[in-house]
C-alpha cells in the first residue's frame, strides 16, 4: 500500500479471559468487538460502534453453557456484521473507500480473530487480513521506547492526551464492556493526535496476515535465525503442514516452515518444528501452548535454526526438482515391493471403477520419487505428486490397496518430510567388511566376531510385527525338535517394539542350512491370516547373534559387521555420573567385587574416543528381549585392571552375579546361563563353599561364575521365589 488510505477503523477485541499482554492466551470466546470510524482526510471520528456475542463477560452459567455449540455460528454472524455495517458507513459518507483497521497491537487480530474462526472452520472477512499496529505506527515517532513497554495508557500520555477515564486492570483479569468502549475512544484520539504537524504521521505498509500456508524447501547451507523457530508437541499421528499451519493461523509461517519429525522407523512422531517469518511471531506462538488441536493440546516450545535444519534441511538436487512444482499435493506410498517400477505405480492409481477413484498423477513418471539407499537399493517407500486436494483424497481412499504381491500404505505428506526421509536414508552407513577393532585397551579381545564360526544359527528377517513365538515355531515346521532350549530370541529396536528380526538356535549347522535352504523367502502369517508377508532365513553364528543382541547390526548383506553402539565414537560428551553407594557401603555388603560392579569407573586415560572422565553405563534391554531364558536386565562395564583377582577365579574376566537364588544344584545354574560359554572353575563346572555362599542380610545365596566375555560384566537379578 502505497498511499494512505482514507479511514481506519479502530478495532477492540475483548474475551471472556484474559486482557492486555495475555489476549487470547486462555482460548477463551470472542465475546465482544468495539470500533470506531477514524477519517484521516478530514480528521474526524464517527460513532462508537458495539457487538456482542455474549451478554455477560464472565464465567458461563448453565444456559450459556448449553448454548456453547452456537457460538461457531455466533463467531460467523457477529464477523460478518462487522465487515457489513463497516462497509455501509464508509459507503454513507461518500468521501473515500479505502479502510484498514487499527489495533491496539498484533493480539486482537492474530490471537483472537484467526485462531477463533481456524477453529470453527469460518472463513474471514478480507478486511481482517491488514491492519495497522497502532503501537508500532506510534514508536516511528517515539523509537526511544519499548515496544512491549507501550500501550494505550503510555501513549495519550506521550501525546498529552487525557488519559483520567482509562481502566488498568491486571491482565488476567476479564475486561468489562465499559473499558473496552473507552480504550476504542483512546485510540482513535492517538491515532487522530498523530496526524498534524509536527508529526505528520501517514498510515502506509500495514501488517499482513498470511491467508495460506505456502510450501517449499530448505537447503542445508540456509541460515534459520534461532529465534525464529517453535517445536510443536503432542500433534495427531495423521496431522500435516497444513493443519498446523491453522493451529498457528494468524501468524506468518515462513514459506516451507512446517516440518514433521519422524521416528526411528520413519513414522510420524507426534512432534513439528515450524519457523516464523521473525522473532515477534515466534513470541506470539509460545503463546499459544497447551492450545488444543481437535480433542488433543499442543505443547510449544522454543526450537532452535540447527534443528529445523536436520529435519527440512536438504542437498539432493533430485528432491529439490521435485519439490519445486509448487500446488502439489504429496501423497508417502510405504511397504512397496522393491521391483516396484513407475508404470506399476502409474496404473496403481489410475485403476477404478468409476471416475472418482481414478486419480492421476501430476506429471506421469516425472510425479513419482522412489526413495533408495546409497547404492541404489530400494527402500520401499515412494512420494507421488497430485495436481490438487481432490485427486490426493481420492488417491487416499486406496490405502492398503494390493500392488504386487503386498499392500500399500498411503499418507498425505510435506515437502519436509520427503528431505527427512530421503536425508536418513542417504546418510546410512553400509559396511561390507568388519571394521578394525574400535577399542585400543583391549587389544587381544576381538569385539567382532570371526568370519569362521560355526553357523549353527537362523537369523529370522521381515517378520511381521505382530508375529509371536508361536508363529515363527510355526514357520519353522519339522525343524521346531532342532531348536535348543531357550533358543528363541526376538530383536526389539530402542522403543521396545518388534524390529522385524530373529534368531534361533539350532542343534546344528547342518540343520541350520538345510532350514535356511527350505524356508528363505516362504511367506508367514499373522494372527488371524493377516499380515501375510515373506521372511528372509540366512544361517549366522551365535557370534554374530550375540553381537545384534548387544546392540550391532549386521548389513542387509548378512556378512558385513558393525560393532554395538557403546563403542561407536560419540557426538556429545559425556557428564561424571555419582556412584551408586559409597565405597565402603559397596565394599561390607557386596565382597569382594562391590565396588566394581556398583561404583562408576573411569576409562583408561589415552583412548582416542572416549575422554578419560567418560562414564559407561549401556542398557540393552531393548535389544536383548528374548523369552523366558535371557537375562532382562543387561549392563556394559569396563573391567578394572587395578582391582585384584578374586581368589577363587584362576584369572580376571568377567562374571555373572545372581543374588537371590535359592540353593537348588548346579543344573538349575547351568540352565540359566544356557547359550554363554562359562569357563571351568578349578576344572569343571562346580560350585563350593567358596564360590557359593549365604548372603550377609538374609537366607539366599550369591553365585558368582566366570565367563569368556573379558571386558563385559553381566548382571542378572532374579527374586527370590
Amino acid at each position: 500500500m502505497t498511499a494512505q488510505v482514507d479511514y481506519l477503523a479502530v478495532l477492540f477485541a475483548n474475551t471472556s479471559g484474559a486482557s492486555g499482554d495475555l489476549l487470547g492466551s486462555d482460548e477463551k470466546e470472542l465475546g465482544q468487538l468495539v470500533w470506531q470510524l477514524v477519517d484521516l482526510k478530514n480528521k474526524t471520528l464517527g460513532r462508537v460502534n458495539e457487538l456482542l456475542i455474549k451478554q455477560e463477560l464472565c464465567d458461563l452459567t448453565e444456559k450459556q453453557e448449553e448454548a456453547e455449540e452456537d457460538n461457531g455460528s455466533l463467531t460467523d454472524s457477529v464477523s460478518t456484521a462487522f465487515h457489513l455495517t463497516l462497509t455501509n458507513e464508509v459507503n454513507s459518507i461518500g468521501a473515500g473507500t479505502s479502510v484498514c483497521l487499527c489495533t491496539d497491537g498484533q493480539l486482537h487480530i492474530r490471537q483472537v480473530i484467526h485462531p477463533q474462526a481456524a477453529g470453527k472452520n469460518l472463513l474471514v472477512p478480507e478486511c481482517f487480513f491488514s491492519f495497522f499496529d497502532l503501537r508500532k505506527e506510534f514508536r516511528k515517532h517515539f523509537p526511544a521506547s519499548d515496544l512491549k513497554a507501550v500501550d494505550v495508557h503510555f501513549m495519550a500520555e506521550s501525546l498529552n492526551l487525557p488519559v483520567d477515564e482509562l481502566t488498568v486492570l491486571d491482565s488476567s483479569e476479564v475486561l468489562p464492556r465499559e473499558a473496552a468502549v473507552q480504550n476504542v475512544k483512546a485510540m482513535a484520539s492517538i491515532a487522530l493526535a498523530l496526524l498534524p504537524e509536527p508529526l505528520s504521521h501517514t498510515f502506509l505498509y500495514p501488517e499482513r496476515v498470511n491467508e495460506k500456508f505456502e510450501t517449499g524447501t530448505c537447503s542445508k547451507m540456509e541460515k534459520v535465525c534461532d529465534n525464529s523457530v517453535i517445536r510443536a508437541r503432542g500433534l495427531p499421528w495423521q496431522s500435516s503442514d497444513q493443519d498446523i499451519a491453522r493451529f498457528f493461523r494468524g501468524l506468518n509461517i515462513a514459506k516451507g516452515g512446517a516440518a514433521l519429525c519422524l521416528n526411528a522407523q520413519g513414522r510420524r512422531n507426534g512432534e513439528a518444528l515450524v519457523r516464523f517469518i521473525n522473532e515477534e511471531h515466534r513470541d506470539l506462538a509460545l503463546q499459544r501452548h497447551k492450545h488444543h488441536m481437535g480433542n488433543r493440546y499442543i505443547e510449544v516450545y522454543k526450537a532452535t535454526g540447527e534443528d529445523f535444519l536436520k529435519i527440512a534441511g536438504g542437498t539432493s538436487n533430485e528432491v529439490a526438482l521435485f519439490l519445486s512444482r509448487e500446488d502439489q499435493v504429496i501423497v508417502r506410498m510405504r511397504g512397496l515391493p522393491f521391483t516396484a517400477t513407475q508404470e506399476q505405480v502409474l496404473a496403481f492409481f489410475g485403476q477404478g471403477e468409476g471416475p472418482t477413484e481414478v486419480c492421476d498423477v501430476s506429471g506421469g513418471g516425472d510425479g513419482i520419487l522412489f526413495v533408495r539407499y546409497p547404492d541404489g537399493r530400494p527402500t520401499g517407500d515412494a512420494f507421488v505428486l497430485f495436481s490438487c486436494e481432490e485427486h490426493a483424497q481420492s488417491a487416499l481412499k486406496k490405502h492398503k490397496e494390493i500392488l504386487g504381491k503386498r499392500y500399500i500404505e498411503l499418507f498425505k505428506s510435506t515437502a519436509a518430510e520427503v528431505q527427512q526421509v530421503l536425508n536418513r536414508y542417504s546418510s546410512a552407513p553400509l559396511i561390507s567388511v568388519a571394521p578394525a577393532p574400535l577399542v585400543s585397551m583391549l587389544p587381544t579381545v576381538s569385539l567382532l566376531p570371526s568370519p569362521g564360526g560355526v553357523r549353527d544359527c537362523l537369523r529370522l528377517r521381515g517378520l511381521p510385527y505382530t508375529a509371536t513365538i508361536e508363529d515363527i515355531l510355526t514357520f519353522l515346521g519339522e525343524f521346531t525338535r532342532d531348536i535348543r532350549p531357550h533358543g528363541v530370541h526376538m530383536v526389539l529396536n530402542q522403543q521396545g517394539r518388534p524390529s522385524g528380526d530373529c534368531f534361533i538356535q539350532i542343534s546344528s549347522p547342518e540343520r541350520a542350512f538345510m532350514a535356511s535352504q527350505r524356508l528363505h523367502k516362504q511367506m508367514m502369517s499373522g494372527p488371524r491370516g493377516v499380515n501375510c508377508r515373506y521372511v528372509e532365513v540366512f544361517p549366522c553364528s551365535a557370534e554374530e547373534m550375540g553381537l545384534v543382541l548387544m546392540g550391532g547390526t549386521l548389513s542387509r548383506s548378512g556378512t558385513g559387521l558393525s560393532p554395538p553402539p557403546c563403542l561407536s565414537p560419540p557426538t556429545y560428551s559425556f557428564a561424571g555420573a555419582p556412584p551408586v553407594m559409597s565405597a565402603e557401603a559397596a565394599a561390607a555388603l557386596y565382597p569382594p567385587i562391590g565396588q566394581m560392579m556398583l561404583a562408576p569407573r573411569t576409562m583408561a586415560p589415552g583412548h582416542p574416543y572416549y575422554p578419560a572422565s567418560t562414564q559407561v553405563y549401556m542398557n540393552y534391554a531393548a535389544y536383548y528381549p528374548s523369552p523366558p531364558g535371557s537375562p532382562n536386565t543387561l549392563g556394559y562395564y569396563p573391567s578394572p585392571s587395578h582391582l585384584p583377582t578374586p581368589p577363587h577365579l584362576p584369572s580376571p574376566g568377567g562374571l555373572v552375579r545372581m543374588p537371590g537364588l535359592t540353593f537348588n544344584g548346579v543344573k538349575d545354574l547351568i540352565s540359566a546361563v544356557q547359550g554363554y560359554q562359562v569357563l571351568c572353575v578349578g576344572g569343571g563346572y562346580q560350585t563350593s563353599l567358596s564360590a557359593l555362599r549365604p548372603h550377609p542380610s538374609s537366607h539366599t545365596y550369591c553365585c558368582l561364575l566366570r565367563l569368556d566375555l573379558p571386558e563385559v560384566l553381566l548382571r542378572v537379578e532374579e527374586e527370590e521365589k
